[in-house]
């Protein structure tokens, strides 16, 4: 209930913004095109932002068949969280990275990187994908989701009001200043709205999907390995719609590592030692120390959460056929 009287309330709000933004472009007849603009985005947001967002980023669906030991991964730690088990998805790219989407679990989908699965072990690859589960489980997703889609409407609002002329409309009470201010002031509005939505959820989700996966540990050495790779590989899908970075497990961009304002995530450290601090309340030791291979490196068959076990295929050159859709 909480989630979704958040979600009505960040509708509301976005809704609002999107006013505000066509009367500094068009006045009081910019305004209502602006409202009747938000209806058919809310209504747009529901039903197809997150094969949108999918899209975006081109993650690829990918069957069980292709990938049965990740589909097992997943349907093991599904069945933990208590949700239905969510369609797989992968994202081209070297960048190690997940997210989820969808406006309910039943209509959910988790996406993991080709770097994800390429340079983390199975272990952490398994914590990653129970913190995007408990995105799902809270219904995290539809308010990232809608929030993504309203944050690239705002901008590309504002933008199409300055390229249009509405800075001349004599109902604009600042004229083309209003409009020059509302093209960059609504993104950055947009981000602010974002980030307070973001950054509390962030937490949560290592928390309660620390607890899907029973391994903290893996989480925390999960979130030091993207946040160190996220900032030397470039994924370019992200780069070209930022209004999505906030849905990602860390942030894709470059150059915003920092717990400020205009961070779309905590800070990976003070994510890491609350996840340290989790595992010390729960007396967890790592217990896997060795250096970290991909899951789909060969490796012995190792337990999953609940008791059942799943092994990784081998990518080496000698078995070409195990490595996935991706190549």
């Amino acid at each position: 209930m909480y989630n979704t009287l958040r979600t009505f309330g960040l509708l509301a709000a976005l809704t609002a913004l999107f006013m505000v933004v066509g009367y500094f472009i068009g006045g009081s007849s910019g305004m209502m095109m602006a409202f009747g603009f938000a209806l058919l985005t809310n209504l747009f947001s529901y039903w197809n932002s997150d094969k949108m967002v999918l899209r975006m980023q081109n993650a690829v669906p990918v069957e069980r068949s292709q990938v049965p030991q990740l589909y097992e991964m997943v349907d093991i730690l599904s069945q933990k969280a208590g949700i239905p088990t969510p369609a797989v998805y992968v994202i081209q790219t070297d960048q190690p990275n997940a997210f989820a989407t969808g406006r309910n679990p039943q209509n959910a989908a988790v996406a993991v990187s080709t770097g994800l699965l390429q340079q983390l072990d199975t272990r952490e690859v398994a914590a990653v994908v129970a913190h995007e589960l408990a995105h799902i489980r809270s219904r995290d997703t539809l308010t990232m989701t809608i929030t993504a889609t309203f944050a690239g409407a705002i901008s590309a609002l504002a933008q199409f009001g300055l390229f249009f002329g509405g800075g001349n409309n004599r109902d604009n009470p600042l004229g083309g200043i209003g409009a020059l201010l509302m093209v960059f002031l609504a993104p950055v509005a947009a981000m602010i709205v974002q980030m307070a939505v973001s950054r509390t959820r962030e937490y949560e989700a290592d928390k309660d999907g620390a607890a899907i996966s029973g391994d903290p540990l893996a989480l925390a050495s999960a979130l030091a390995k993207i946040a160190h790779f996220a900032g030397r590989q470039v994924n370019v899908q992200a780069e070209r719609n930022p209004a999505m970075a906030h849905m990602y497990i860390i942030n894709p961009l470059s150059g915003q590592r920092m717990d400020n304002l205009f961070s779309t995530h905590p800070d990976t450290g003070n994510r890491i030692a609350q996840l340290q601090q989790l595992a010390a309340q729960l007396q967890v030791v790592d217990k896997d120390p060795r250096p970290a291979r991909g899951p789909w490196s060969a490796s012995p068959r190792r337990p999953a959460p609940g008791g059942a076990t799943w092994r990784a295929p081998s990518a080496g050159r000698d078995n070409p056929g195990d490595r996935g859709p991706w190549g």
